[in-house]
């Protein structure tokens, strides 16, 4: 049995014609900015280059409803629409030249692929009639379409304005069918001013709802509900399913496990919260484990599987059921949709459940013990967390501060713990920080760096004063790149190559861009420091320097098999 609408493809097309509303002359770049503003993005991202002047000319008309924001790097272009993405949950736009500029903004392309964000990339190309015909003409590269399909979920060429209108609607459509992906379109430069009749929609492009079969959820609730030892798995597809994960939780008494881009969909202050040690503390008891909105990589490949164990898992996207095991119950579907069938059905099968507090007190007390050689680490993490207010949004980098943060740092709402997912782009942080600050003005903002990453995007300070984005960022800074230096010393007898770094003065360096800038040497001044950089309301560098930290690899990131 199945609910919900029909969602084919014909019923779409009738839709569409419904929506058809004016026929107006105009241009490509008129069209695409038309659809642009239709579907909701207020903000353009962007480096401006010749290949898309025409484009930008479009813009300029409407510019009162579509703010430009120009970077100094098209890396920090799309790191910013990323930002925004994951900041949000709704649609970022960005748009760089072809080829170089392209490949400099494919990094951050990569990275809204690989943590599923809804980013769509609007590139520039050369002549329409000379595309791959290998001229060696400006910012040519071979195959520019099949590059970006590889970090995309959808992405065609526009060809002519009516092929802009449809098109861009249709990128809107595609991120609201299944799971979210970046989308891309490419115009070439000599088609963005073609002009000619093109029927416009008449409003934003619509979701398309999947069905929910209520059968599989009914067989889920059985097995929950019998289950002695459930847990919850979420992901980042559980984002907006914050109440209904927690209300399943709690009718369960069912530990919810989070890590990355999981991290916030249950607050840490809730009993059932836990991250990813006191996860793998408890796996090897687990019986039903319900995975939402996750691939549960970690779960399935590191900590292992057995006949034991069963899974059901909630997922958008019907491809990624079977990629790592087959799940016992897959139920395809909108996991706040899929959760709130499920809490429906669940009463007449759970079993009687006392609460798991005690229990789970008690594993998360072990997990902190365990964490104890990493000091250092939470000492700063405490402080950040002391000082950033409860609603503030952190973005995560690759620092050895950060990789604690994932395990220890408490977590209180949706969308306000930022990371890289699988990628682990390093140097990432500011220019996403960013964004995120674009899309939420008045949420605080706090951006954590390492002295070597941050380096990778440092010129966006630029950006920051230029725009007036009030961030507030972190960087620790050891001389080093940290993570490489301390293997070298461990693994390969000292032998320590390429790995040592030498920095500015980054106080003089922010100041110099017109940005404030503190310093901190102590956990305890960096809370009062980063307390006092958020009253300024102004793009703030706060330079903490550290020395080298504790391992967190091998006794707590590198969990071992406990099953299977």
């Amino acid at each position: 049995m199945t609910l919900k609408m029909d969602t084919s493809p014909a019923n779409h097309r009738k839709r569409n014609m419904t929506n058809a509303a004016e026929t107006r002359t105009m241009t490509a770049g008129e069209a695409v900015v038309d659809g642009l503003v239709r579907n909701g993005i207020d903000t353009l991202f962007c480096l401006p280059g010749i290949q898309n002047d025409l484009f930008f000319d479009a813009l300029h008309a409407r510019t009162d409803e579509i703010r430009p924001i120009h970077t100094r790097h098209e890396q920090a272009v799309a790191y910013m629409a990323l930002g925004a993405a994951q900041a949000t949950g709704k649609p970022s736009a960005f748009c760089v030249v072809p080829g170089p500029g392209f490949l400099n903004a494919s990094t951050a392309l990569a990275t809204a692929y690989s943590t599923s964000s809804k980013v769509l990339a609007l590139l520039g190309q050369i002549p329409l009639a000379t595309i791959d015909r290998g001229y060696g003409l400006l910012h040519e590269i071979r195959d520019q379409m099949g590059i970006l399909r590889t970090m995309t979920k959808w992405a065609e060429r526009i060809e002519g304005p009516t092929e802009a209108a449809r098109l861009t609607q249709e990128a809107f459509r595609q991120f609201g069918a299944g799971r979210p992906r970046p989308i891309g379109l490419e115009c070439p430069m000599d088609v963005w001013g073609r002009a000619a009749p093109v029927t416009l929609p008449n409003g934003p492009a619509e979701e398309t709802v999947v069905d929910v079969d209520i059968d599989k959820v009914e067989t889920a609730a059985k097995m929950l509900g019998a289950a002695k030892n459930p847990m919850i798995v979420v992901g980042g597809g559980a984002q907006e399913a914050s109440a209904e994960v927690r209300e399943v939780g709690e009718m369960l008494e069912a530990p919810v496990c989070s890590f990355r881009l999981g991290r916030g969909v249950l607050d840490s202050r809730h009993h059932l919260s836990i991250t990813m040690p006191t996860g793998h503390r408890l796996w090897k008891d687990v019986d039903v484990v319900l995975g939402v909105g996750t691939r549960m990589q970690p779960h399935q490949q590191l900590w292992g599987t057995d006949s034991d164990l069963k899974m059901i898992r909630i997922d958008l996207s019907a491809e990624e059921m079977d990629r790592i095991n087959k799940p016992d119950i897959g139920i395809v579907g909108d996991a706040a949709t899929v959760l709130t069938a499920l809490a429906n059905a669940l009463p007449k099968h759970n079993a009687k459940r006392a609460s798991r507090k005690d229990e789970l007190d008690e594993a998360r007390a072990k997990t902190m013990e365990m964490l104890a050689p990493l000091a250092p680490q939470l000492a700063y993490i405490d402080a950040i967390r002391n000082a950033l207010p409860e609603d503030g949004v952190f973005i995560d980098e690759l620092t050895q501060v950060s990789y604690i943060s994932r395990l220890a740092m408490p977590v209180y709402n949706p969308r306000s713990f930022i990371a890289s997912g699988y990628q682990g782009t390093l140097g990432w942080g500011y220019a996403t920080g960013l964004g995120a600050k674009v899309a939420r003005p008045d949420t605080p903002v706090l951006s954590i760096n390492g002295d070597g990453g941050f380096m990778f995007n440092v010129q966006e300070l630029a950006t920051a004063v230029r725009h007036n984005i009030n961030l507030v960022a972190v960087v620790f800074n050891d001389g080093a790149y940290g993570n490489v230096q301390r293997i070298q010393k461990l693994s390969y007898g000292n032998r320590m190559i390429a790995s040592d770094l030498t920095n500015p003065d980054f106080c003089k360096l922010a100041e110099s861009f017109g940005v404030a800038a503190l310093k901190a040497t102590s956990p305890e001044q960096l809370q009062d420091r980063i307390e006092e950089a958020f009253k300024m309301d102004a793009p703030v560098l706060i330079e903490a320097p550290v020395g080298e930290m504790p391992d967190p690899w091998s006794s707590v990131l590198n969990l071992p098999r406990v099953r299977g």
